[in-house]
């Protein structure tokens, strides 16, 4: 089993200092990475179902700083040597794949293959469309960004990439550097619905569940793990990353593996109001779980 944790959602989070020093933390006590959240801008109005919260209402202030997710992980790759880099989530329909491409690889090779995105459709109808996004094809525009994507990592004749989509289109496009790793950045799907855990199937490399328990949360992942059979790829080579909270992890590991999980994604508890308390949470779950010895 894995853990990493999920760097504050508050104003502390845009703070070089604050940031670089709960990165390091998390890094010395053999944490395995440090997750980003995205949202490009809230909408104070928004019409939109937050999907997580019984009241459908984004609970923290719509003023928060979001730092942008690449470039905040950008700096802390800069600022650690070894800590994994991820989002949870990145909205993809935010995101041009053409532009994103380049910037994911750049971001991997760079840090050496430290990079992860668990990437999601954002529910934000808002958002998305103030990004150029199509709310109501964004399933569909996912599915073509993935493989666009890919397709330009792993393109590396003379001819250039070829892509003929619905959405997008390159002809004889060459995109360098290349990510580290010659797989390409690992792309894991982030979200609720069925349709996000049959695209975690089909497309991703790994499926982060997101507002499930009980029944609905095996059956998200018995469902991405018999789509990606179905599809001709290993269910097994599938990773599944759950969350939790900091306090008490260590009582939730063997519930975890009985999931099938490979990581625990973890967040402060609300008593970690500021970043010191939350390095402290840090610092007593690494401890409750044996971390670093």
């Amino acid at each position: 089993m894995k853990f990493s944790v999920l760097l504050p959602v508050s104003p502390e989070t845009s703070d070089p200092g604050t940031v670089v020093a709960v990165a390091r933390h998390a890094e010395s006590l053999g944490f395995e990475a440090v997750s980003a959240v995205e949202h490009t801008v809230v909408v104070s109005d928004t019409d939109s179902r937050y999907p997580y919260s019984p009241d459908g209402k984004l609970s923290l202030p719509h003023d928060l700083p979001y730092p942008d997710p690449l470039e905040l992980l950008a700096y802390v790759a800069g600022a650690t040597d070894s800590i994994g880099l991820s989002t949870s989530v990145l909205v993809l329909p935010n995101h041009h794949p053409v532009v994103l491409a380049k910037r994911l690889a750049t971001l991997d090779r760079l840090s050496r293959g430290r990079l992860r995105i668990c990437l999601g459709l954002g529910w934000m109808r808002e958002e998305i469309e103030a990004c150029g996004g199509v709310f109501g094809k964004r399933g569909k525009m996912a599915d073509e960004s993935i493989d666009l994507m890919r397709a330009l990592w792993q393109g590396t004749g003379p001819e250039g990439v070829v892509f003929e989509g619905d959405f997008f289109r390159v002809e004889n496009a060459h995109s360098y550097p290349k990510p580290y790793r010659e797989a390409g950045v690992p792309l894991h799907i982030g979200g609720h619905s069925a349709a996000a855990a049959r695209r975690a199937g089909r497309r991703g490399d790994g499926f982060q569940p997101l507002g499930l328990s009980g029944d609905d949360l095996s059956g998200a992942i018995e469902l991405a793990r018999s789509t990606a059979k179905e599809a001709g790829r290993d269910p097994a080579a599938l990773e599944v990353t759950l969350g939790w909270t900091l306090p008490r992890a260590h009582e939730q590991v063997e519930w975890a593996e009985s999931m099938g999980a490979d990581r625990m994604l973890l967040s402060g508890s609300r008593r970690a109001t500021n970043a010191e308390a939350l390095m402290e949470e840090m610092a007593d779950t690494a401890a409750a779980l044996g971390l670093g010895r």
